[in-house]
């Protein structure tokens, strides 16, 4: 199971070409992708065309979906983030720490491209799929 970060998502919509754009053309159909509230929130907002936004929506909507939060994974996102201070890393997005935290507590690897994963792939044992 793999969780795309709106970080691909956009570049796969936008055609743009890109490592992690070509593992998931790949890696569709092969493994179970899934999605979530955050990421399609993130993924949607940015269409300014109608007809785009819809093909987008369709795709998104197709695959299977989680909330990425809830009580007990908000306070998980916090402890997180608090702990990567103390050593002196800052995630720059909340969101992001939300979405690791999800992956590393249900055991989904990410695909992403996006530094902040990088850190909580280095510190917390974030689980990502990287390109060859």
């Amino acid at each position: 199971m793999i969780l795309v970060d709106s970080s691909v998502w956009i570049d796969f919509f936008n055609g743009k070409e890109s490592p992690e754009v070509s593992l998931l053309y790949n890696t569709l159909g092969k493994q179970e992708i899934i999605t979530g509230d955050l990421i399609i929130i993130e993924v949607l907002q940015g269409f300014t065309n109608e007809k785009d936004f819809g093909i987008a929506k369709e795709v998104l909507e197709s695959l299977p979906f989680f909330n990425l939060s809830n009580k007990e994974l908000a306070v998980k996102s916090a402890l997180n983030y608090r702990k990567l201070r103390k050593n002196g890393v800052t995630i720059r997005k909340t969101i992001d720490m939300v979405i690791a935290t999800f992956c590393i507590e249900k055991g989904i690897k990410l695909l992403h491209n996006d530094r902040d994963f990088d850190q909580l792939e280095k510190n917390l044992g974030l689980d990502t799929l990287t390109p060859s």
